[in-house]
Formats: C-alpha cells, structure tokens, sequence
C-alpha cells in the first residue's frame, strides 16, 4: 500500500527556500506531495533548491524576491498563482541577522532587520490570505526564533523582529482561525545553517551551544522543516496562534 503523502496535490511558498531550513523544508514538502515556489533574494541559492527538487521528480519553480518589498512580494504571489492556480500554504522563513551592542546598532540595520523578518510576515500573509479566505482555508507557518523567547546578547534587532513574529502570530490566528485559515510559529533553537556557521566555528561559542541544549546536539535544518510539514498539514487542523519550540530543550531550563 502507497504511503499517503502528508501535503499531496497542495501549493506553497516558501521564502528564503534557497538555503538552510527554507531549503530543508521545501525538499521535504516536495517530498509530500506539494508543489513549491521557492523565493529567495539568491538567484544561486534559489535556483540550485528547484534543481534539487525536480531531481526527485518534484514540481517548483523559483521566484528572486525581496520579501522585505511590497511590489516584490505581490509579483512573487501572482507568479505561484499564475503557474499552480491557487495557494494553500505560506511559509515565512526568510530572515538576516546582524551583530553588535544596541547602543551602537545603526537606524538603518534596525529598519533592515525588522523588515526582513517581521515586515515580511506582514506582507506575504497580507498578499495570500484573501486567496485563502476564498477558497475556505489554508496554512501560514511563521518562523521566529527561541530569541523571540528569551534574551540573546548582541542581536538586538534579531530579537525585536522574532518576538514580533510570535505576537503577530498570535493576532493573525485569532482573526483568521473562524475562517479555517491555520496560522502558527516556529520557534528554532541553534540551527546548523549558513546563518550560524561562524558562530558554531568558533570553539568557546560552539561549546556554550552544546552546554545550553539538553539533547546531546545542535539542531539540522531538518529538524525545524519536519515541523514545518507538521502544522502545513491537516494533522493540525485545531492547532491555532500556538508556537512550536524545536530546540533540544534550551528553554526548558
């Protein structure tokens, strides 16, 4: 007997797709049945997710997007809706980091921070939500960030923007729950990705990431992407505004 695909015959965007977990969560949607459009700032990183995805006899195509861009975000919506016909799931994953003491963080990396990570949520969901609302229903997936949880030091911006994910999502579920619209967050722990690559290269660094996850390893896009399939699909049809920590257990403490 064939296994039943989790996400068979479903669309969804997906948003910094081209690397890391974005990457990670379209090949396994891919894998379950949905057909992807994969966004992403990187012509490169894009593009080489959509050749992994149609080697495993998967549909996606590639859309370079500026999620940070209102024009942008509403060209890449009605590409997927040109190409697929409809939207049933959104998943805002795109984000940047930058480091330093708040005192001396600039106007201007603020402003970038907070539009790639949160203004973006705002954006994309602004642009798909009515398509969901019309045909009865439909997934958003809003990654944050245990930093949207607890404090981090030197990233400032980075917390701002991911705990602004956590309250939005909880406002977006309330208003659009009673219309089957599904909306929910992740929260990852320290995730293997291009985004932590130094800071897990570094010895003293690496060794408080260990020394502060329970589970005896950090986290693989992988994890956070399994997760992602979890509330994409109908097996959390009741599950609302919830978010979803996957972090070996660092705020368990």
């Amino acid at each position: 007997m064939a296994k039943k695909l989790r996400l068979e015959n479903k669309v969804a965007i997906i948003t910094g797709a081209g690397s890391g977990i974005g990457r990670a969560t379209a090949l396994i949607f891919s894998r379950e049945g949905a057909k992807i459009l994969v966004a992403d700032w990187s012509d490169t990183g894009g593009k080489e997710t959509v050749e992994q995805i149609k080697k495993e006899k998967g549909e996606a195509i590639f859309v370079k997007t500026d999620v940070s861009n209102a024009e942008n975000v509403n060209k890449m919506a009605d590409i997927c809706l040109a190409e697929f016909g409809r939207i049933d799931i959104l998943v805002n994953n795109a984000g940047i980091v930058k480091f330093g003491p708040l005192h001396e963080t600039s106007e201007s990396d603020w402003d970038t921070v907070l539009n790639v990570n949160l203004k973006s949520v705002f954006l994309c969901s602004k642009k798909v939500i009515p398509g969901m609302l019309k045909q009865g229903g439909g997934k958003i997936v809003n990654v944050s960030s245990i930093a949207g949880l607890v404090g981090f030091d030197q990233i400032g911006s980075y917390c701002a923007s991911k705990g602004g994910i956590i309250a939005l999502t909880r406002e977006m579920a309330l208003e659009y729950a009673p219309r089957k619209i599904n909306i929910n967050c992740i929260a990852p722990g320290v995730i293997k990705t291009a985004m932590t690559k130094d800071m897990i290269a570094d010895p003293a660094q690496r060794q408080f990431f260990e020394s502060s996850t329970p589970y005896p390893r950090l986290g693989e896009s992988e994890d956070i992407a399994m997760a992602t399939v979890y509330l994409a699909s109908g097996e959390s049809d009741f599950v609302a505004g919830e978010v979803l920590v996957v972090d070996g257990g660092w705020t368990i403490k």
